[in-house]
């Protein structure tokens, strides 16, 4: 049997056309990234030198990256990075893989910022409390659009927040993060601040409804990190009775859930008397996916 000698540009056609049959999302893409880990070369470097050859042990590692990708593995997993909010985060599976419409988070808390809703402290600093950090995707974000701010990240989970850690030092603004172990609201030191706005992506999926998530996700994702409980409301609800304790008067809470949880969250707000202006934010896909609230004063 002749030996066979791929180039770039013939194995990535023949590997596209084979996750296509597999039905993995992206095909040419997730060929084209997987090659490009391997090679260490960017996409662009790749179109570059269709024509070089590969050798037997690149194809074979190569093969190997393909595989775990079949074998449903995330493909953000594989490479170690996901961008978020145009900056590229580390992650692995201690950590969700960023959503972009988590994104929609980070936009509301700039734009409270920059219209001037948030409370005027008398040191003029603002202080940020994001609950459930994970790979710290917002709380760096914020960070790296926020000069006069200062973050406080916390995680049940230790290895998450190394990894939260890692993204900060990585965009420079590791100076700016408090970083916290532990569940909600017990991870701050006592006496703890006040703040000008929590926020949070928290485990919001039922349990019941686990079994029923993509492979992607109910395979390699951290459970801690997804599982919501009975309804998925467990940890929402924590963190909105728990959140009055700890805003400012005109102070907001910012909460990312499942559409479905979104009417029964503003009655939770609503019942605690504390919050007023509490109404749902729409994600990308037009679907609602945030409430918000803002403290009342007094």
């Amino acid at each position: 049997m002749t030996h066979r000698t791929w180039t770039i540009k013939e194995i990535l056609t023949v590997t596209a056309e084979f996750l296509r049959e597999k039905h993995i999302e992206s095909p040419r893409l997730c060929a084209e990234v997987l090659l490009s880990l391997e090679l260490r070369k960017t996409r662009v470097e790749l179109y570059l030198s269709f024509d070089q050859p590969l050798g037997d042990s690149e194809v074979a590692q190569y093969r190997a990256l393909v595989k775990r990708r079949l074998n449903r593995e995330p493909l953000q997993y594989i490479t170690g990075r996901q961008e978020f909010w145009s900056l590229e985060f580390l992650v692995n599976p201690s950590v969700l893989v960023p959503r972009p419409e988590t994104e929609i988070l980070v936009e509301e808390a700039l734009r409270l910022k920059q219209t001037k809703q948030l409370p005027q402290g008398s040191d003029n600093q603002t202080r940020i409390l994001d609950l459930g950090t994970g790979s710290g995707a917002i709380a760096v974000s914020l960070a790296k659009e926020m000069e006069d701010a200062a973050f406080w990240a916390t995680d049940i989970s230790a290895e998450a927040l190394a990894i939260a850690r890692e993204n900060a030092e990585r965009h420079a603004v590791f100076g700016k993060i408090t970083f916290c172990q532990g569940d909600l609201f017990q991870a701050l030191e006592q006496p703890a601040p006040v703040f000008d706005m929590i926020i949070s992506n928290p485990p919001y999926i039922a349990s019941d409804a686990f079994e029923t998530l993509p492979e992607e996700v109910r395979e390699y994702e951290p459970r801690i990190a997804l599982d919501g409980h009975e309804k998925g409301m467990y940890f929402i609800e924590r963190i909105i009775v728990g959140a009055e304790n700890y805003l400012k008067p005109g102070g907001w809470l910012l909460i990312e859930m499942d559409p479905d949880e979104t009417d029964q969250a503003l009655a939770l707000i609503e019942g605690t008397r504390s919050f007023y202006c509490q109404e749902r934010l729409m994600d990308y896909h037009k679907n609602y996916r945030m409430i918000k609230a803002q403290k009342r004063d007094g």
